[in-house]
């Protein structure tokens, strides 16, 4: 699957034909016709009430008041519209709340994406209930 932004000749972003800034102007069901099926279909069948909430909260603050005091949601489907470019969200990964500041090209995208809910495991020692084989630990 490719990605359908890119960078212009002097480094603009632009989203499947369109700069930000054209972006941020169209009504939300414009934009849904740009991004992919998925998050078309979320949109189209309405937002529920939960991300309604998401919305209006990020239309009524600006970057400068979310850098400080983020957004905090539970909401990882929510899909990334062009309106939310510049905030910082603070996204629920079922432990804590994860710092997320959106970018361009993020448009498209759920927030859940940006905040990852597993983390590599890094294995010690054995422990007390280990068989012998499993204690063994080479001294190089």
């Amino acid at each position: 699957m490719s990605t359908e932004y890119r960078t212009g000749r002097e480094g603009e972003f632009t989203y499947r034909g369109y700069d930000l800034d054209e972006l941020q102007e169209m009504s939300l069901e414009e934009v849904a016709e740009l991004l992919p099926a998925r998050q078309r279909r979320t949109i189209t069948r309405g937002l529920s009430d939960e991300h309604q909430k998401v919305l209006e909260k990020a239309r009524n603050r600006t970057a400068e008041e979310t850098a400080n005091n983020p957004i905090r949601t539970h909401l990882r489907d929510m899909p990334v519209l062009p309106e939310f470019v510049g905030l910082t969200f603070a996204v629920y990964d079922g432990n804590e709340f994860g710092r997320v500041e959106v970018e361009p090209e993020m448009i498209g995208h759920y927030l859940g994406e940006f905040q990852l809910t597993r983390t590599s495991v890094e294995h010690g020692q054995a422990g007390i209930g280990a068989t012998r084989s499993s204690k063994f630990v080479p001294l190089k």
